[in-house]
């Protein structure tokens, strides 16, 4: 039983010291927030940048249509609308481009790609297609929100295992 504490314990530690960093944008104007991976410890970061385990959970977001669903769910709002919703962080950072792209808005998962994405600073769009399983998948923004996904259920995890413990 005392070892099982301990490893509780030495679980505990290492999940806060991994999920503290927080530095999320939240554009102005706009009811959703915005993800990047830089906001994130060098572990979980190493953990969506490795190809094989990204690729694994990219196919999990593809195969669950996460972004099929949001389209469902929002395809009766305009633009202005669907700007003020609360946006998990994996339909803000999959199924949308940034903000700071300034896409033109078609369809929720439809964007017009301006002429010259190359001279945006973040990479996120030159990566977005408007293919459905393509989308934002691959983008940092992306990763960014499967992170915080993550961050947050490891969070209610530790309060539930301070509350059985203590």
């Amino acid at each position: 039983m005392f070892l099982l504490i301990l490893l509780l314990f030495a679980f505990t530690i290492f999940a806060f010291a991994v999920t503290n960093k927080d530095a999320i944008k939240v554009p102005s104007n706009r009811g959703y927030k915005e993800y990047r991976l830089g906001d994130y410890s060098n572990w979980l970061q190493n953990h969506v940048r490795n190809n094989k385990d990204w690729n694994r959970i990219r196919s999990c977001l593809v195969d669950d249509k996460v972004c099929a669903e949001f389209n469902q769910k929002f395809a009766s709002e305009t633009i202005d609308q669907f700007y003020q919703e609360d946006l998990s962080s994996i339909q803000s950072g999959c199924c949308k481009p940034a903000d700071e792209c300034n896409f033109t808005y078609k369809a929720l998962t439809q964007w017009e790609k301006l002429a010259n994405v190359s001279s945006f600073s973040n990479p996120d769009c030159g990566l977005w297609d408007n293919k459905p399983k393509k989308l934002c998948f691959d983008c940092e923004s992306c990763k960014g929100g499967v992170l915080d996904n993550l961050k947050r259920n490891w969070k209610r995890l530790l309060i539930l295992l301070y509350l059985c413990f203590s």
